[in-house]
């Protein structure tokens, strides 16, 4: 398994549009594109900042998994997110290293990335996702 870089960091926001204008007024970054990912039920937006991106996720479903994530601890990093250069064999590596995955086998995430996320309780309470863009 090869680890090529930090992709992205992942946050929980309640507004979307509200969250982007201090992202894009204040912090002068702009907004790549956006996207709803029905499979994880939320709306993201992706803003490109040197080699990596922040990902503003906003929950579709108040019961979706970044929905109860803000009832849990509020707004605010959700995840980190490393790209790998072989997602399989980095799901396998991570197995054989005893850690628990919440994702036994790739999913589609956003961008049309291939995505598997490592359980927290493996990493440190550290929400870790794997990517591997193509």
């Amino acid at each position: 398994m090869k680890t090529l870089k930090v992709d992205h960091i992942g946050i929980a926001v309640k507004n979307l549009d509200e969250t982007l204008e201090f992202y894009t007024d204040v912090l002068g970054l702009e907004v790549q594109g956006s996207e709803i990912v029905e499979e994880q039920k939320v709306r993201v937006a992706f803003l490109p900042i040197g080699d990596s991106e922040i990902e503003l996720l906003e929950s579709t479903d108040p019961d979706g998994p970044i929905a109860r994530f803000i009832e849990k601890n509020g707004e605010g990093i959700q995840h980190i997110a490393f790209k790998v250069d072989d997602i399989e064999e980095a799901i396998e590596h991570m197995k054989a290293k005893g850690m628990r995955m919440i994702d036994e086998q790739p999913r589609y995430g956003a961008g049309g990335a291939k995505i598997a996320f490592v359980h927290p309780k493996s990493s440190n309470r550290v929400l870790v996702e794997l990517t591997q863009r193509d």
